[in-house]
Parts: structure tokens; C-alpha cells; sequence
């Protein structure tokens, strides 16, 4: 009997086991990253007509070539060292890479993220310095839903319990998340970097998800509401939310949890296509709450300036008294290029002092990564 009962649990074990094992079949390497900056893309699909490979380091999509256990392969380059996002087209079906981790946090989309590295670490690269901490928190937001943050707390701050630093506010892009910052921008490897290289203050870095309404929606059992049109009342309403969210919520959470210095020379704010048109919309009506602000492809239109803001563009030696930095950054392909240089004229012609960074390239995090690097090595000095 004991031996029975021993063959039946050792049975159910086995067969847990089993089952809890991946689908066996062909192994896939990829991406695979050569010496020479080569790259080789697999995806194993032995039932597929089609297979493409679409990614930002592409000009357009190229084919790839079936082989032996229907595994389908390209290799492509030399890419230029940078992180990029890419996907595979499976007969007209746009698909993440399922042999990389990495993924592009989305909410319309998953890509997968392809890292090729320099022949030295870059600046968004993992190097052996002293590294900070990402910690992912939820706080009550607006309208009775839950919010959700990624922190960035710096080298040393679990050991220096005496000590409060400056918080640097990071709002995501249209359909982004708040990871996006973290897992494309590589935001946390960029302060490690530059802090270790004394070339930016130690900060807390605040990543809030930049879609109220998509959450307050999702928390209540209704659908995810269409992204509004740029610059129609419905826009400015959503960003209206987070900015009530970002004022009333996060900031009050964040300085109630976080060592964090509560005066408006210690706060920063910067934002990404959408989220800089937030932080544009936060910073100028909020003139008391912050006196650092970054706008990353994203601008405020000659009419808003002259309406909303009317206070910030009539009165410029107050404006340049307040705001320690006004920095703006596009690339000179990027869909948002000729309005950007139009808010930078507007700034030069009512003599509001600002700091530009304009770069080759489009719309891209190959970008954002550039224009966070160099902005926040200016953040909270004096």
C-alpha cells in the first residue's frame, strides 16, 4: 500500500511537471548580435507563407528566408549601436519576437526591443557603477481609480536615510505606459551613468502613465476610450486629468513616500510627444509647482500662449526669474518639427529664455533617449 502511494505522488509530480513545461520544438536564437554589428532575426513558423522583419534600424521591411523546421531567418546591417524597437510580419499579422525578452511596453502595441551595442557602453547601456533602484507603486488617483507609477530612486538612497532629493517628473508618449521610460529610454541606466560620472545630480525620477482616462475606464468595466485629436477640446480635457492627477495626486504620494524635497526649485518635469504637450500645459499653469521643464518633440501652439498661458508670454522677466530651465528638443524629421519651431520662435520673439537641442531623426525613443541624457544633466543646478 505505502509502495502504491509512493508510485501515485510521484505520478501527480511528474506529470505537474509535464505540464508545466514549455512546447517543445526547434530551438530559436534571437536576435543574435555579431561582432561586426550584424544582426540575425529566427522566428519559427512552419505553417507560415510570409514572414517580415519591420524594425526602426530598417528603411522598410525586409523578407525572411524559411528553412529547415520551418524556421524563418534574416540577417541584417551593420546597425548603428542604439536600441530599437522591431517585429516580425507573419502573413500580414504584426507579432512580437518571442525568443527576446524585451519587450516595447504599448497599448495598442508589442514590439520587441533590439539593443546593439557600442564597441564602449553608452550612456543608456549598463555599465559597473553604482546603480539606483525601480520600483513600481500604485496611488489613488482620480475619480476613485488606482494610479500606477515607475520610481527611479538613485545610488545610495536606501543607505542615506537623511537625506531628500530633487524629483524629476517623466510623462510618457501617446499609447506609451509608464514603463516605456524605464524599459525603451532606459531612463535608470542613463542617471546611473551620468551620476556616476558627476554629470547629474541624484534625483528620484517619477514615471506616471500619461492615459487617465484609459485607466479610470478599465478600473469601472467600460471600453478604452479613442485617443482625442490633437489640439480639439477633448485633448485638452484629457490632459486637464492629468494634470489634476499629477497635481493632486502623485506629487502629494510622492512626497509622502519618498524622501523627496518639497519646494518647486526641486521639481522638474519633462514629457514625450503627448506627454510633453502635458508638461507644457502642467508647467505653465502650474508656475508655483515647478521650476524645471523639458518638452521632448512637443510643443504649445501661438494661440494657447496667448490664451491659456497668457501670464507665462506677457510678463517674460517673470517667467525667466521662475523657470530655472525651458528646454525643447525635436528632430529635424519628426512630424512635430514645424510646430516645435514654431513654439521656439514664439519663445525667441516674447523673449522668454529657453535651451534647444535639435537632432537628426524622427519621432523615435532613439531620440527621447538623447534629449533625456542632455536635459538632465542641467536638472537642480544652480
Amino acid at each position: 500500500m505505502k509502495n502504491q502511494l509512493l508510485s501515485i505522488v510521484f505520478l501527480f509530480f511528474l506529470y505537474g511537471s509535464l505540464e508545466a513545461q514549455p512546447p517543445r520544438g526547434p530551438f530559436v536564437r534571437s536576435p543574435q548580435v555579431h561582432k561586426d554589428k550584424t544582426v540575425t532575426f529566427e522566428y519559427l513558423a512552419p505553417n507560415a507563407q510570409k514572414v517580415m522583419l519591420s524594425g526602426q534600424f530598417l528603411n522598410s521591411a525586409v523578407e525572411m528566408t524559411k528553412g529547415e523546421q520551418g524556421i524563418w531567418r534574416v540577417t541584417v546591417g551593420p546597425i548603428q549601436p542604439d536600441i530599437y524597437p522591431y517585429n516580425f510580419v507573419v502573413d500580414g499579422t504584426s507579432v512580437m519576437d518571442p525568443g527576446n525578452v524585451d519587450y516595447f511596453p504599448n497599448e495598442r502595441f508589442k514590439g520587441s526591443i533590439l539593443l546593439v551595442p557600442g564597441d564602449e557602453p553608452r550612456m543608456y547601456e549598463l555599465r559597473d557603477v553604482p546603480h539606483g533602484s525601480v520600483n513600481y507603486e500604485y496611488y489613488p488617483s482620480i475619480e476613485g481609480s488606482t494610479g500606477s507609477l515607475v520610481v527611479y530612486t538613485p545610488p545610495g538612497y536606501d543607505a542615506s536615510a537623511d537625506k531628500s532629493y530633487p524629483v524629476f517628473y517623466l510623462i510618457s508618449g501617446t499609447t506609451d505606459t509608464e514603463e516605456t521610460f524605464f524599459k525603451v529610454g532606459r531612463t535608470n541606466w542613463i542617471l546611473d551613468n551620468l551620476i556616476a560620472e558627476g554629470l547629474a545630480e541624484p534625483m528620484i525620477v517619477v514615471m506616471p502613465y500619461g492615459n487617465t482616462a484609459a485607466r479610470i475606464a478599465e478600473q469601472t468595466g467600460g471600453a478604452k476610450p479613442d485617443d482625442p485629436a490633437r489640439d480639439t477640446e477633448a485633448a485638452f480635457d484629457r490632459m486637464k486629468q492629468l494634470e489634476n492627477d499629477l497635481i493632486k495626486q502623485i506629487i502629494p504620494y510622492v512626497e509622502s513616500n519618498y524622501r523627496a524635497i518639497k519646494d518647486r526649485e526641486s521639481r522638474a518635469i519633462a514629457g514625450f510627444s503627448r506627454g510633453g504637450g502635458q508638461t507644457l500645459r502642467v508647467a505653465y499653469g502650474n508656475m508655483n509647482t515647478f521650476a524645471w521643464v523639458c518638452s521632448y518633440a512637443a510643443s504649445a501652439s501661438p494661440k494657447d500662449m496667448d490664451t491659456d498661458f497668457i501670464s507665462v508670454s506677457s510678463n517674460p522677466e517673470q517667467t525667466n526669474k521662475m523657470l530655472k530651465l525651458n528646454w525643447v528638443s525635436v528632430g529635424n524629421s519628426d512630424f512635430m518639427y514645424p510646430s516645435t519651431m514654431e513654439y521656439i520662435k514664439y519663445l525667441d520673439e516674447h523673449k522668454i529664455k529657453f535651451q534647444s537641442l535639435i537632432t537628426a531623426g524622427g519621432h523615435t525613443w532613439m531620440n527621447v533617449k538623447k534629449y533625456v541624457t542632455e536635459s538632465a544633466q542641467l536638472l537642480f543646478k544652480q
